[in-house]
C-alpha cells in the first residue's frame, strides 16, 4: 500500500484525505491540532505545526512515505518541497521554494525576466517611502494566503495601519506595497509533470469589496474569447518556467484590464484552495484533478486530454455576514438539484477579513443565476 503525507490538516484539505483513501492510499496527516478536521479521518495524525520541516522529515522517513502533497497552503509547499527532495520524492526543487511562496522574490523573478505585474516596494517598518507608486495601492503580507493581512489604500493616511496589519500578519514580518490593478481577475488551474505544464481550467472569481477583498465565489470556465485564452495560457506557461515549477498542481492568479492588458498578481505552487483543484475542475472538465495529483506525487502521472472531457458550469459559493441570504439555501440544499455539496461550519456569520473567517459554502455544478444577482445587488466586486 502506498504512503502519503499531507501537510495541513484543515477542511480546504479533507477531500485531498478522502480521495487518497479512495485509492486505497494509507494517509499521514501533519498539522496542529486546533481546526484540523482531517484528523478524524486520516489514517495517522501527527499534531506537530507544518513548519516543523526536520521533524516532519524525521516522521515521514521511518514510515517511509511514497509521496508527498498539500492544497490551499502556500506555508506548507516549504515543507512539502524540503521532505521531497530530503528522500527523493516527486516535487519542485527546494532551493527556489522562496521564488513560490514569498510574494516579493517573487515580484523580484518577475521583474528580472519581464513578466507583467503590479509595481512594488518591500516594507519592514511602518514607514514606507512610497513616491514613486500610484494610489490606490494594495498592502499584504510576503509570506500569507487567504486574503490575510491584504487592504486597500486609497492614501498615504492609510498607509500605516495597513501596514501595521500586514506586518504583524507575516511569518517574517515584513509586507510588500503594490499599484493596485483595476480589472478582472481570474485564476489559472495547472498541473505540471516533469517540466510540461498543462492548463486544466480557468476560473472567474468574485470578491467583497474593498479593503480586504475576500474571495466569496468562483465560477469555471471563465467567460473569455478564444485569443485572451491562448494569450492567459502563454503567460502563465512562462510564469511557471520562471519560478520553477516543474511538478504538481499550480494557482495562478492574474489581473485582466478593459484592455486586455495581463498583470500576474501572485502564484501558488500547489493547487488552489476554495475547492477550486478539489472540486470545480473536476465538475466542470471531468478530469479528476485531486486524483492526478495524488498519483503525480506517487511518481504515476497521465496527461489530460481535455478535448474529450465535456465542459459543465461549476461554482462554489462562501457563506458570511455579506452573503448570509446563502444560510436558507444551504439548509434547504434538498430544494436545489444543482447543490452537489454544502455545509454550515459556524452558524454565527461574521464579516469578511480573511478567508478564515467564513462560516460555510455551497458547491453546485449549474449556475444559480440568482445568487450572482443578489452579489451583485450587495455590491461586491463581481469580476465577470
Amino acid at each position: 500500500m502506498s504512503k502519503l503525507a499531507i501537510i495541513g490538516a484543515g477542511y480546504l484539505q479533507l477531500p485531498l484525505v478522502h480521495k487518497a483513501k479512495s485509492l486505497g492510499i494509507e494517509t499521514h496527516c501533519f498539522a496542529w491540532e486546533e481546526g484540523a478536521v482531517c484528523c478524524q479521518v486520516a489514517d495517522y495524525f501527527y499534531p506537530i505545526s507544518i513548519t516543523e520541516k526536520e521533524q516532519i522529515l524525521s516522521i515521514c522517513q521511518k514510515v517511509r512515505i511514497d509521496g508527498i502533497i498539500t492544497i490551499a497552503s502556500d506555508l506548507a509547499v516549504t515543507t512539502v518541497n524540503y521532505v521531497a527532495q530530503q528522500m527523493g520524492l516527486v516535487g519542485n526543487q527546494d532551493a527556489y521554494t522562496l521564488l513560490m511562496t514569498n510574494k516579493f522574490f517573487m515580484r523580484e523573478q518577475f521583474t528580472s525576466l519581464g513578466v507583467s505585474s503590479p509595481k512594488y516596494k518591500i516594507c519592514r517598518e511602518l514607514f514606507c517611502d512610497v513616491a514613486d507608486l500610484k494610489f490606490p495601492l494594495i498592502t499584504k503580507p510576503t509570506d500569507r494566503s487567504g486574503s490575510v493581512g491584504v487592504t486597500k489604500v486609497n492614501s498615504a493616511m492609510e498607509l500605516t495601519n495597513a501596514l501595521k496589519e500586514a506586518i504583524n500578519n507575516s511569518f517574517s514580518q515584513t509586507a510588500i506595497v503594490e499599484e493596485f490593478i483595476e480589472g478582472r481577475e481570474v485564476s489559472v488551474e495547472c498541473i505540471s509533470w516533469k517540466g510540461h505544464h498543462y492548463l486544466l481550467a480557468i476560473t472567474d472569481k468574485t470578491t467583497t469589496s474593498a479593503p480586504h477583498f475576500v474571495e466569496i465565489a468562483h465560477t469555471q470556465p471563465a467567460k473569455l474569447s478564444v485569443e485572451l485564452t491562448k494569450k492567459i495560457e502563454q503567460l502563465v506557461m512562462k510564469v511557471l518556467d520562471a519560478l520553477h515549477i516543474e511538478n504538481g498542481a499550480s494557482h495562478t492568479e492574474i489581473k485582466i484590464t478593459d484592455n486586455e492588458e495581463l498583470f500576474v498578481i501572485e502564484v501558488g505552487a500547489r493547487m488552489g484552495g476554495d475547492f477550486i483543484g478539489s472540486h470545480l475542475v473536476h465538475l466542470s472538465t471531468g478530469y479528476d484533478f485531486l486524483q492526478a495529483t495524488i498519483k503525480l506525487s506517487l511518481g504515476t502521472f497521465t496527461p489530460p486530454n481535455l478535448d474529450k472531457e465535456e465542459k459543465y458550469i461549476a461554482e462554489v459559493y462562501f457563506l458570511s455576514q455579506e452573503t448570509s441570504w446563502l444560510k436558507p439555501i444551504i439548509e434547504n440544499r434538498e430544494n436545489y438539484p444543482e447543490i452537489v455539496e454544502a455545509k454550515i461550519l459556524n452558524k454565527n456569520l461574521t464579516t469578511l477579513r480573511s478567508s478564515s473567517d467564513r462560516s460555510g459554502y455551497l458547491i453546485c455544478k449549474g449556475q444559480f443565476q440568482h445568487l450572482k444577482k443578489e452579489l451583485e445587488q450587495k455590491k461586491c466586486t463581481f469580476v465577470h
